[in-house]
């Protein structure tokens, strides 16, 4: 995200999950990928971005997820669930997007 959607470094808020086999159905929806015990689904929750942008981030994703992981590019799922700048706050009870604390 910092790359493809130039995010501050500091811009980080995960929450990761794991599942046990079975716990998560992943097919190939009709593409023809292997998936293995390793599968990802990454949803992203983010400020509205473009479709180049949006591209770039999920090579930047799958090649970073297979050179430093591992992980076969067969084995990610991404979502991207866009929100506007009234939709977040950092703290605080403030919508600092709107209050212009953040741009």
């Amino acid at each position: 995200m910092v790359q493809a959607f130039d995010v501050p470094v500091t811009d980080r808020y995960q929450s990761v999950t794991q599942h046990r086999p079975g716990e998560l159905v992943v097919e190939d929806t009709g593409l023809g990928y292997t998936r293995s015990k390793d599968v990802v689904l990454l949803t992203a929750v983010s400020r509205k971005r473009t479709e180049p942008q949006k591209i770039e981030f999920y090579r930047l994703l799958v090649e970073n997820l297979q050179t430093k992981c591992g992980i076969s590019p067969d084995d990610v799922i991404v979502s991207i669930v866009e929100s506007d700048d009234a939709d977040w706050s950092f703290g605080r009870g403030r919508a600092q997007f709107i209050t212009k604390e953040l741009t």
